[in-house]
């Protein structure tokens, strides 16, 4: 029985477990921290309890199909529940912008914003289901080798999607600026600007907009839980509070990990921790890229986040509640191309409560908030206090509540501990952004170049960021680890 290691405890390293267990490996993952789930951990305290990473339940389909390659399903390990409404966004006092979890109604609202805009959201959603169709049956599931992946008749058709932004194409056909910001907030999950992500990315609006937006019973831990459950009924393992120190390797193999000092024989290893930190377990001559490499790439955001319990239940917000109060443009220079604190940023924030009372204390409420801040900042308590406080009077003023004396308990992170809790290079959050230049075959290869059985999953290589993609990247390196400990 072949011995397969697993570095981390994240979506993609779960992922490519199971597919190792199911195929009669001996696997064991290996977590540093004392729970698993990587950035999709869980916190609870006082009676509340918090997801402390992702938060939205999109593209139903890549879990589903999952759990189907194991003759099972998403009903066999959580309760999944459509939003209705799924979000809402704030532009302003009493400046509302509520979608709909039907796609009618979606189309209703855009038309009552805007007149005509009806008709090219229907065209333009009808190119994101071709998009998002060619990229999950042609395309999600190469391994990022080479151009030639991605030759097909398909993309061929689709190439000049490749070569505009989405922003372009929305903001051509739609006026309103309150409709621009709402079809090209999707995409921001990608790690860029609308101005930078290519156009072939209206995926990201069909998985929002036609797909819907889900809540998991119990939070988005309990997807964690699903798939913890899944690896140990094929028999694989987790060790938590098991710090992978190094990848040993002769002959250009890797013959052992060292986890807290102990050296541990394996025959194969996929590295699913941060790919710039997992190149660090292995000697310099091994490592696929240089430090230089790393500096020229284009990160997705970090985020300053606050997990926050009220002692009432709140009013005028959704499940999901965006603020978009202040400009975007300014926000995304302070994170793209002048990184810098912003003055006043945009944010997000998660009411669980409202959909799942088990998420708070009776009569209580608890609250995710989310600022996207760019990475490599150095973050302290004052930089954190300061945003808190201008958070809590702009939903205040926003909203029409007071808000921060009701405030009964309060925990943040932030980049320092984003770098901290998963060796995240420069605390990002959300790994590599999805730019023309880091797509597909340009992101960071899957495989080891000098090591025969070492391989890099995660959202920082093929497919990319985001909790779906990250599903996918593990079962790619699953199968490419496979073919390989064949001939091994």
């Amino acid at each position: 029985m072949k011995r397969v290691a697993v570095v981390g405890s994240g979506f993609s390293s779960l992922s490519a477990a199971c597919y190792l267990a199911r195929a009669g490996c001996q696997v064991t993952v290996y977590e540093k921290n004392e729970t698993i789930g990587g950035r999709a951990r869980k916190f609870s305290a006082n009676g509340f309890s918090f997801d402390m990473g992702p938060t939205w339940y999109w593209m139903p389909d890549v879990y589903e199909n999952f759990f189907a390659d194991f003759g099972k399903s998403t009903a066999d390990y959580y309760q999944l529940t459509k939003l209705e409404p799924a979000y809402q966004i704030y532009f302003g006092k009493n400046e509302v912008l509520v979608i709909p979890g039907n796609l009618d109604a979606i189309y209703e609202t855009f038309e009552n914003e805007e007149p005509g805009s009806k008709q090219f959201l229907k065209r333009f959603l009808e190119t994101a289901a071709y998009n998002y169709n060619v990229a999950m049956k042609k395309v999600i599931e190469k391994q990022g080798k080479s151009f030639g992946e991605l030759i097909m008749t398909e993309t061929v058709v689709s190439v000049g999607q490749f070569v505009k932004s989405i922003s372009r194409v929305i903001r051509k056909n739609i006026k309103n600026e309150k409709l621009a910001q709402a079809l090209e907030f999707p995409v921001l999950f990608l790690g860029a600007k609308p101005s930078k992500t290519p156009a072939f990315y209206s995926i990201m609006n069909y998985a929002d907009l036609v797909l819907g937006t889900w809540y998991p019973k119990g939070g988005f831990f309990s997807v964690v839980d699903g798939f913890r459950n899944l690896l140990e009924e094929l028999g694989g393992k987790i060790q938590t509070g098991s710090t992978v120190e190094k990848i040993l390797v002769e002959n250009r193999k890797a013959v052992a990990i060292q986890v807290n000092g102990e050296k541990i024989p394996v025959d194969f290893v996929i590295s699913g921790a941060d790919y710039h930190h997992s190149e660090f377990l292995i000697e310099k001559p091994f490592r696929n890229y240089s430090p230089k490499y790393w500096e020229k790439k284009t990160f997705a955001p970090s985020a300053i986040m606050y997990f926050v319990g009220f002692n009432r239940k709140l009013k005028n917000l959704e499940h999901h509640t965006l603020f978009f109060d202040t400009g975007f443009d300014e926000h995304a220079r302070k994170i793209y191309d002048t990184p810098g604190w912003p003055e006043k940023p945009l944010f997000y924030a998660s009411f669980p409560s409202l959909t799942d009372p088990g998420c708070a204390p009776p009569g209580n409420e608890a609250a995710i908030i989310l600022i996207p801040v760019a990475p490599g900042l150095q973050d302290n308590d004052t930089v954190k206090e300061k945003y808190f406080n201008q958070v809590m009077e702009r939903m205040e003023e926003m909203t029409g509540q007071e808000l921060a004396s009701s405030v009964i308990f309060k925990k943040t992170y932030g980049i320092s501990d984003f770098e901290r809790d998963y060796f995240a290079f420069k605390g990002n959050a959300y790994g590599l952004a999805n730019t023309l230049m880091q797509t597909a075959f340009l992101k960071p290869k899957m495989q080891n170049r000098k090591i025969e059985n070492l391989l890099y999953s995660g959202q920082l290589t093929v497919p990319g960021p985001g909790e779906p993609p990250s599903i996918i990247s593990g079962k790619i390196a699953a199968k490419a680890a496979l073919e390989k400990l064949i001939l091994l």
